[in-house]
């Protein structure tokens, strides 16, 4: 099964199957030239242009019926800079090729999200960001950027070069132009001691504070219809390396979380009763497990079994309430939910669109098994997730427009005013960035 988005009869459709758009033309261009032409020639064919990775978005965020930019021949790492510990990568490298190389070299990103099949130029654009106290988004760790802007010229950014553009464009949701290059802060390579630990909803939250205080990397998986979450903590360690056995991790990470769990949500897409049931049964198949491994094999799982996804990012403070909040609106709903909730953390960045831009952030997602009907359920939760003034994630399903962004993002201004400055005549724009950004 691939984890790409397709493309059919010059239609291309995303990952998660929420979103089609037939483009008026596909470039792959094989160098930066090659992309700037490819934009300067949009330009005078008066056609809007976007670039996709892997199509890992649930919105349609690179979605266009004007020039569809593939990265895929811009891939690899350009340099590697031993003394300022960067790597300045391709864009559209995916994020588990990165991973692996730099691994070879000695070397990993601080933090990742949990999944690696993005490319790192769409990783970056829509803020996808892992779970840590002191570290959470992959465009945090991000030291200069290269992109193509709308006249076909290249500008490259960083704290000394273009800070003001810097300063914004490290999440450009692809308005700001192409990203053909990307810098990162890494380090010598490091081992993590993963603890994963059943634990109950009321535990849980009631010792959330103390658990997000003691552990670099903490986040726990809350199943609907059950009193019960999985923990996760991730810490460093001084080793040694005990990796998941082979075939204990074939066991539990791919016949158990992808096989089975594929299994068990065509029953609950085809029988919604058995829902709960299954719940209860998948909740008692956790267990206690420990392993040191380096970060990637870490911080990363497989996930093969297709899902929608909604996430927002509230105020770290108030995520026990809007939690309890969700579970008590589940239970006395007719909602019958396959998926389990996930809970993250992120602390304040300074990105202005960052969904952590200025607050410490907890993240809360909602996921259904692709198939089954969502809207009810996730337009419920994106009820209880905006009262507490929350930050939908770029790439996932929300109803939010550029409205409610001014008032929950207080740099939004800063954003549009540097859209208007470069790309006056919206080149990259399209229907969703005209409703997360206004016109």
């Amino acid at each position: 099964m691939s984890t790409t988005a397709s493309a059919k009869n010059g239609t291309w459709r995303n990952w998660g199957g929420t979103v089609a758009s037939r483009p008026a033309r596909e470039v792959t261009p094989a160098s930066v030239d090659e992309l700037a032409a490819a934009v300067r020639r949009a330009g005078e064919d008066g056609l809007t242009v976007k670039a996709v990775g892997s199509g890992h978005s649930f919105t349609s965020i690179a979605a266009t019926d004007g020039v569809l930019i593939r990265p895929q021949l811009l891939t690899g790492i350009r340099n590697i800079d031993r003394d300022a510990l960067t790597v300045t990568v391709e864009a559209g490298t995916p994020l588990k090729r990165l991973n692996m190389a730099l691994a070879r070299e000695g070397l990993s990103l601080t933090n990742m999200g949990d999944i690696m099949e993005q490319t790192v130029s769409g990783a970056i654009s829509t803020g996808t960001h892992g779970t840590g106290r002191e570290s959470a988004s992959i465009a945090a760790q991000i030291r200069g950027l290269e992109l193509v802007t709308a006249d076909g010229s290249v500008l490259t950014c960083s704290e000394k070069e273009n800070p003001e553009i810097f300063a914004v464009a490290r999440i450009g949701l692809g308005a700001l132009g192409v990203v053909t290059a990307i810098t990162f802060a890494v380090e010598p390579v490091f081992l993590l001691t993963a603890r994963e630990e059943p634990m109950t909803f009321d535990e849980v939250t009631g010792r959330f504070d103390e658990l997000w205080a003691e552990n670099e990397h903490f986040e726990f998986y809350w199943f609907p219809h059950t009193a019960s979450t999985n923990t996760k903590r991730n810490n460093r360690s001084a080793g040694p390396e005990q990796p998941v056995g082979k075939v204990a991790g074939w066991f539990e990470d791919e016949f158990v979380s992808n096989g089975l769990w594929q299994v068990a949500n065509m029953v609950g897409r085809a029988a919604p009763a058995t829902i709960p049931t299954i719940a209860q049964i998948s909740t008692r198949a956790w267990s206690t497990r420990t392993y040191t491994d380096i970060p990637y094999k870490v911080y990363t799982s497989p996930r093969r079994v297709r899902f929608v996804e909604m996430e927002y990012a509230v105020p770290r403070a108030a995520l026990v309430d809007t939690l309890r909040e969700l579970k008590a609106m589940v239970d006395r709903s007719d909602f019958r939910v396959s998926y389990p909730v996930e809970v993250r953390t992120a602390p304040a960045d300074d990105i202005a669109l960052s969904t952590a831009s200025g607050r410490d952030s907890a993240y809360i997602a909602v996921h259904m098994f692709k198939g089954t009907p969502y809207q009810a359920y996730f337009t419920a939760a994106e009820r209880i997730l905006t009262a507490h003034e929350g930050r939908p994630h770029w790439g996932k399903v929300h109803t939010r427009d550029a409205e409610y962004f001014a008032g929950v993002y207080p740099r939004f201004g800063e954003f549009t005013a540097l859209r208007d400055r470069l790309d006056p005549d919206r080149r990259f724009q399209n229907d969703y960035l005209r409703r997360v950004l206004g016109q």
